[in-house]
Protein backbone atom coordinates (compact mmCIF):
# COMPACT_ATOMS: atom_id res chain seq x y z
CA UNK A 1 0.00 0.00 0.00
CA UNK A 2 1.42 3.49 -0.84
CA UNK A 3 2.30 5.16 2.38
CA UNK A 4 1.06 8.62 0.82
CA UNK A 5 -2.39 7.31 -0.23
CA UNK A 6 -2.78 5.76 3.24
CA UNK A 7 -1.95 8.90 5.34
CA UNK A 8 -4.31 10.60 2.63
CA UNK A 9 -7.03 8.39 3.68
CA UNK A 10 -6.32 8.70 7.38
CA UNK A 11 -6.63 12.30 6.91
CA UNK A 12 -9.94 12.37 4.80
CA UNK A 13 -11.77 10.14 7.61
CA UNK A 14 -10.77 11.99 10.73
CA UNK A 15 -12.09 15.08 8.39
CA UNK A 16 -15.44 12.77 8.26
CA UNK A 17 -15.53 11.75 11.67
CA UNK A 18 -15.52 15.31 12.78
CA UNK A 19 -17.89 16.48 10.67
CA UNK A 20 -21.01 13.82 11.12
CA UNK A 21 -20.99 15.23 14.68
CA UNK A 22 -21.32 19.11 13.10
CA UNK A 23 -23.79 20.92 11.25
CA UNK A 24 -23.98 24.79 10.70
CA UNK A 25 -27.34 26.71 10.35
CA UNK A 26 -27.82 30.29 9.83
CA UNK A 27 -28.20 30.88 13.60
CA UNK A 28 -25.54 29.14 14.58
CA UNK A 29 -22.77 28.38 11.58
CA UNK A 30 -20.15 25.91 11.71
CA UNK A 31 -16.53 27.75 11.78
CA UNK A 32 -14.34 25.57 9.72
CA UNK A 33 -10.55 25.94 10.07
CA UNK A 34 -8.55 25.15 7.21
CA UNK A 35 -5.13 24.80 8.26
CA UNK A 36 -1.94 24.93 5.81
CA UNK A 37 2.37 24.93 6.69
CA UNK A 38 2.12 28.60 6.19
CA UNK A 39 -1.42 30.28 6.04
CA UNK A 40 -4.78 29.56 8.21
CA UNK A 41 -8.12 30.38 6.82
CA UNK A 42 -11.36 30.52 8.83
CA UNK A 43 -14.72 30.34 6.87
CA UNK A 44 -18.35 30.19 8.94
CA UNK A 45 -20.60 28.06 6.85
CA UNK A 46 -24.41 27.56 7.06
CA UNK A 47 -24.77 24.05 6.03
CA UNK A 48 -28.93 24.29 5.34
CA UNK A 49 -28.46 26.57 2.08
CA UNK A 50 -24.82 25.52 1.54
CA UNK A 51 -23.04 29.15 1.98
CA UNK A 52 -20.19 30.63 3.20
CA UNK A 53 -21.38 33.58 5.93
CA UNK A 54 -17.75 35.10 6.71
CA UNK A 55 -14.52 34.28 5.05
CA UNK A 56 -11.15 35.83 7.22
CA UNK A 57 -7.61 34.27 5.52
CA UNK A 58 -4.09 35.23 6.44
CA UNK A 59 -3.40 35.98 2.98
CA UNK A 60 -5.85 39.10 2.73
CA UNK A 61 -4.20 41.47 2.08
CA UNK A 62 -5.05 44.16 4.68
CA UNK A 63 -4.33 41.25 7.01
CA UNK A 64 -1.06 40.22 5.89
CA UNK A 65 0.73 43.35 6.35
CA UNK A 66 -0.49 42.87 10.21
CA UNK A 67 0.33 38.77 10.50
CA UNK A 68 3.12 38.88 8.63
CA UNK A 69 3.84 35.17 8.34
CA UNK A 70 0.59 33.28 8.43
CA UNK A 71 1.58 29.83 9.53
CA UNK A 72 2.22 30.61 13.41
CA UNK A 73 0.40 31.00 16.41
CA UNK A 74 0.80 34.99 16.81
CA UNK A 75 -1.03 35.08 13.46
CA UNK A 76 -3.52 32.67 14.83
CA UNK A 77 -4.64 34.98 17.12
CA UNK A 78 -4.70 37.79 15.33
CA UNK A 79 -6.77 35.90 12.79
CA UNK A 80 -9.52 34.13 15.81
CA UNK A 81 -9.85 38.48 16.52
CA UNK A 82 -10.54 39.18 13.38
CA UNK A 83 -13.14 36.49 12.74
CA UNK A 84 -15.17 37.25 15.95
CA UNK A 85 -15.39 40.94 14.78
CA UNK A 86 -16.73 40.04 11.29
CA UNK A 87 -19.40 37.76 12.51
CA UNK A 88 -20.51 40.34 15.23
CA UNK A 89 -20.97 42.55 12.60
CA UNK A 90 -23.39 39.64 10.45
CA UNK A 91 -25.14 39.35 13.87
CA UNK A 92 -23.15 35.62 14.53
CA UNK A 93 -22.87 34.91 18.48
CA UNK A 94 -22.61 31.07 18.14
CA UNK A 95 -20.61 28.80 16.38
CA UNK A 96 -20.38 25.19 16.04
CA UNK A 97 -16.14 24.36 16.13
CA UNK A 98 -14.87 22.31 13.20
CA UNK A 99 -11.48 21.76 13.54
CA UNK A 100 -11.27 19.27 10.46
CA UNK A 101 -8.50 16.79 10.31
CA UNK A 102 -6.37 19.24 12.81
CA UNK A 103 -6.04 18.30 16.09
CA UNK A 104 -6.93 20.86 18.86
CA UNK A 105 -3.59 22.37 19.72
CA UNK A 106 -1.02 24.63 18.69
CA UNK A 107 -2.09 27.02 16.18
CA UNK A 108 -5.69 25.89 16.12
CA UNK A 109 -6.48 26.25 19.93
CA UNK A 110 -4.85 29.68 19.85
CA UNK A 111 -7.29 30.82 16.95
CA UNK A 112 -10.38 28.98 19.10
CA UNK A 113 -9.75 30.97 22.31
CA UNK A 114 -8.92 34.25 19.99
CA UNK A 115 -12.55 33.51 19.17
CA UNK A 116 -13.97 33.23 22.14
CA UNK A 117 -11.77 36.36 23.77
CA UNK A 118 -13.78 38.21 20.78
CA UNK A 119 -17.07 37.32 21.86
CA UNK A 120 -18.25 33.91 19.73
CA UNK A 121 -19.22 31.08 21.85
CA UNK A 122 -18.77 27.54 20.96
Amino acid sequence: MDHRKSLAAQRQRRTYRVRNKIRGSAERPRMCVHRSLSNLTVQLIDDAQGKTLVSVSTQEKDLRAQVGYGGNCKAAEILGKVVAERASSVGITTVAFDRGPNRYHGRVAALADAARAGGLQF
